[in-house]
């Protein structure tokens, strides 16, 4: 990284993948916060947060705590961003990926502390992320979403999530990674029952996971989510081994 690190600064970059123009920002730490060899989060943004304008994804969610903490978060950050058409999570994965291995290759950072997060569809993506590659994260914080077993049908997206047809064979995939799940009880867009699925197929398969259910959240429970403060140094704390 050059020396403009003094100060943490967002940065936009594109991607061209199947002839299609990527857009997405990434947030570099201060050299003060982030040390030499920083964490890495990739921010996965909700369904009303999709499009091209390259914005959306950094305006709700972890985007504004990031710029409350410019200059003391110790963490690169990525902000991909799904078109506006696009629903497909197994191929948005792939371009996802290709998005973290191209800031990965310019900006570095740690590779045991890379960290994944997302809020409603992107909180079903960090399920499947995880699924699609399990060695590669940290730690996943996934907030009021769920994941949704691929039907038999869907070959393809069974394939991408490691042949996975249920919440505990899911779960079995994903239990090395330590989860911190979020979610409003009172959530009439994504059921809280989503996230308390998956999250008791992760204790039974004996994963490290936590979960804190807001009593009078509704969907937006990013907020209180990113609002709590046991949720970074536990983050920061995890390594992959």
């Amino acid at each position: 990284m050059s020396d403009t690190r003094a100060h943490g600064h967002f940065v936009s970059r594109e991607l061209e993948r199947d002839g299609i123009v990527h857009r997405y920002q990434v947030f570099l730490p201060s050299r003060r916060a982030g040390g030499e060899r920083p964490a890495l989060i990739m921010f996965l943004h909700g369904s009303g947060e999709r499009g091209d304008d390259n914005r959306k994804q950094v305006e709700v969610g972890l985007g504004p705590v990031v710029r409350s903490r410019l200059d003391e978060l110790p963490a690169i950050v990525v902000f991909p961003q799904m078109h506006s058409n696009q629903a497909d999570l197994e191929r948005f994965g792939d371009t996802a990926f290709a998005i973290l291995d191209a800031v990965q290759a310019e900006f570095g950072g740690d590779p045991q502390r890379v960290l994944l997060t997302g809020l409603s569809l992107g909180g079903y993506a960090s399920f499947e992320l995880a699924l699609m590659q399990p060695d590669r994260f940290a730690a996943v914080v996934p907030i009021c979403g769920g994941f949704d077993p691929p039907e038999t049908q869907f070959v393809a997206r069974r394939r991408a999530l490691g042949g996975v047809s249920s919440h505990d064979e899911a779960a079995r995939k994903l239990r090395g990674i330590p989860f911190w799940v979020f979610h409003g009880a009172k959530d009439d867009v994504v059921s809280v029952e989503n996230s308390r699925q998956m999250v008791n197929a992760l204790k039974r398969a004996g994963a490290e996971v936590r979960y804190t259910e807001f009593p009078e959240a509704r969907h937006n429970s990013w907020d209180p989510a990113y609002a709590t403060a046991e949720l970074w140094p536990w983050l920061f704390a995890q390594r992959r081994l």
